[in-house]
């Protein structure tokens, strides 16, 4: 199948209307398209189609990375053979995003390195390609911002932020107890997204076990009960999963001949163009 050849012309209309992507992929449909006898109308749809699924993929992209997801951390590159058991029907069942349409929590409990962390972000990309807004924040890290917040007078904002986005991933919750501030924090977090939004959590403790790392018992009793029985459990165990991620390298290829530069932000990159 030859290359087709784009007019100049087609080329200035196309990135005029902002379609100027459509250029990567319209020699090779314009040759699918002579080649099958394909309707002027199919190839359009073909060429409208492939802009759709790429402008997709790219806000997907971009509400990945600004939800602070891993992006490596998907669930097309789970290692099947990895020793550890959990419910596989669970996880497809997480995977359809029902539970983010009902309002509904979901804990991943499990000891350290099963690789509970990797399949909250999993799903976390899975609801960025819904459309879905995430924030993923490790749980000490979460809690200093709230902290910090009380200090610079924009804990408000804060706080209505994480309590309305749709799926809120808090990673490594319940490691160490917390301060009075904290456990008002957590509470507040939690009592103001139950029905409304969506959790996921990640814990090496059973959610019987959370109550003793807040301040407050009280506090804590009513928090964990609203969030625990809105919640799926998803229960992970078996050897650690970190020892597959651990990184490789090829012995066969030869190093490269200098060490790599550091390539340039977008920002960057404008400057210097």
């Amino acid at each position: 199948m030859s290359k087709r050849t784009i007019s100049p012309e087609l080329v200035r209309a196309l990135k005029r209307l902002c379609l100027g992507k459509i250029l990567d992929a319209l020699p090779e449909r314009l040759g699918l398209a002579e080649e099958q006898g394909l309707a002027l109308e199919d190839v359009l749809l073909l060429l409208l189609t492939d802009e759709i699924q790429r402008r997709d993929s790219s806000a997907a992209d971009r509400r990945a990375a600004k939800a602070g997801l891993h992006p490596d951390m998907v669930i097309e590159r789970w290692d099947k053979t990895a020793k550890v058991h959990f419910d596989r029907r669970l996880l497809s069942e997480l995977a359809t995003l029902r539970f983010l349409q009902a309002h509904r929590n979901v804990v991943i409990l499990g000891p350290v390195g099963v690789g509970k962390t990797f399949l909250a972000s999993a799903l976390g990309h899975v609801a960025c390609r819904g459309g879905f807004h995430v924030r993923f924040e490790r749980a000490d890290a979460l809690l200093r911002k709230l902290r910090q917040s009380r200090m610079d007078n924009s804990r408000e904002a804060l706080m209505t932020e994480l309590s309305t986005i749709d799926l809120l991933l808090i990673d490594d919750f319940a490691l160490e107890p917390m301060t009075r501030d904290e456990s008002r924090d957590v509470y507040q977090l939690f009592v103001e997204r139950n029905a409304r939004a969506s959790t996921i959590v990640t814990s090496n403790r059973d959610t019987a076990e959370w109550l003793a790392v807040f301040d407050d018992t009280l506090l804590a009793q009513s928090a964990v009960d609203r969030f625990k029985n809105n919640a799926y459990d998803l229960v992970i165990d078996g050897e650690s999963y970190r020892a597959r991620l651990k990184p490789t390298f090829d012995t066969e290829e030869p190093p490269p001949a200098a060490p790599v530069r550091k390539q340039p932000s977008g920002r960057q990159r404008n400057l210097t163009t």
